[in-house]
């Protein structure tokens, strides 16, 4: 059995920020097809500082555990803070995640820098 932090398991039974924002002005999805991860990440910014957050995952616990911490590091950050948060900053916040179960700590941090870079994209009138 995988031994999980405390920390990692309440935020896997009471994720923060699930959901999806219907008018985000940044969307970014990844996945890990090796596990069967998904995570899709919403935001939306205000003065430069990311003002909502949401996310879906489909994974296991340790992945939801990521996105919930992920979504509550990252809320209020400019964007530039958002998109310096790395894999290692959220296994410390979780209190460490198992080594099999690192790669979803990658995802997290992952997927809200491929929204912040959507919604950088979108400003520049890239897409």
């Amino acid at each position: 059995m995988v031994a999980y932090s405390q920390k990692v398991m309440d935020h896997f039974v009471n994720p923060r920020n699930v959901g999806e924002i219907a008018d985000a002005d940044g969307v970014g999805t990844v996945g890990n097809p090796v596990c069967g991860d998904m995570m899709t990440f919403y935001i939306k910014v205000a003065d430069g500082r990311l003002s909502d957050i949401k996310f879906k995952t489909f994974g296991c616990g340790a992945a939801i555990a990521v996105s919930s911490m992920v979504s509550e590091m990252a809320m209020g950050k400019t964007l530039e803070e958002g998109k310096h948060i790395t894999n290692k900053m959220v296994a410390d916040e979780l209190e460490g995640l198992p080594p099999n179960k690192m790669h979803c700590s990658n995802l997290g941090a992952d997927a809200l820098r491929a929204a912040i870079e959507d919604y950088e994209r979108k400003q520049e009138g890239l897409t």
